[in-house]
């Protein structure tokens, strides 16, 4: 997949006689960064969990597999409409709690990049939310494209999911994935959103990724 900061593989998996396309993400073909340590691929991984555990379903299917170029993230293809991205399916009112419930998300993995392109429509099924490499760091590092809900209040179910998850602890799988700062950073983050019940403003301007698309 060749426009991808980092190697991204299409793969085809095979079992039984039934196949199915994956992105395969190696830690091999990760690109040094100064603020975020290897092994990106596992904040893939955690961000599925972290979706699970929250009951949302915002994350495809996502696990651990040693491929071809080693150890990496093995993620189930969104078969999307890919001519839609964040920006146009925000123009359809009927997308609007979906892509509230990717906001608040966000917010709470703190994530540093979330492109427009990386919320993707199925027709007839859901929004998905994919590339959560940067993700789960201990220091605000919030960049995204989704601020149209500023002010606005978080729907009390999704607050509820929230407690919930956050009262029942990380699971297990998580917690592993994560060191102790960023496990604690995690719940704040949740117990913040939770207490403030609204969702943020960016006064600064300047929490935007690039490309935004």
């Amino acid at each position: 997949m060749p426009r991808s900061s980092n190697a991204t593989f299409l793969v085809e998996l095979a079992l039984d006689g039934t196949t199915a396309l994956a992105v395969y993400k190696p830690e091999r073909g990760e690109r040094p960064l100064w603020d975020f340590p290897p092994g990106l691929f596992r904040r893939e991984i955690a961000a599925y969990l972290l979706s699970e555990a929250l009951g949302w379903g915002l994350v495809p299917p996502t696990a651990p597999r040693e491929g071809p170029y080693g150890e990496g993230s093995l993620q189930i293809f969104v078969s999307a409409d890919f001519r839609q991205h964040y920006f146009t399916l925000l123009e359809q009112p009927d997308h609007r709690e979906a892509l509230q419930r990717i906001c608040l998300f966000d917010l709470v993995a703190n994530n540093a990049d979330r492109k427009s392109g990386h919320c993707l429509w199925v027709p007839g099924d859901r929004i998905y939310a994919i590339d959560h490499g940067l993700t789960f760091h201990a220091e605000p590092k919030l960049r995204t494209v989704i601020w149209d809900f500023g002010q606005e209040p978080i729907a009390p179910t999704l607050l509820e999911d929230l407690r919930r998850a956050i009262e029942a602890g990380l699971p297990d799988a998580l917690a592993a994935l994560l060191d102790a700062d960023e496990q604690r950073a995690l719940k704040r983050r949740a117990r913040g959103m939770i207490r403030s019940g609204h969702f943020p403003v960016d006064q600064s301007g300047l929490r935007y990724p690039w490309p935004l698309v």
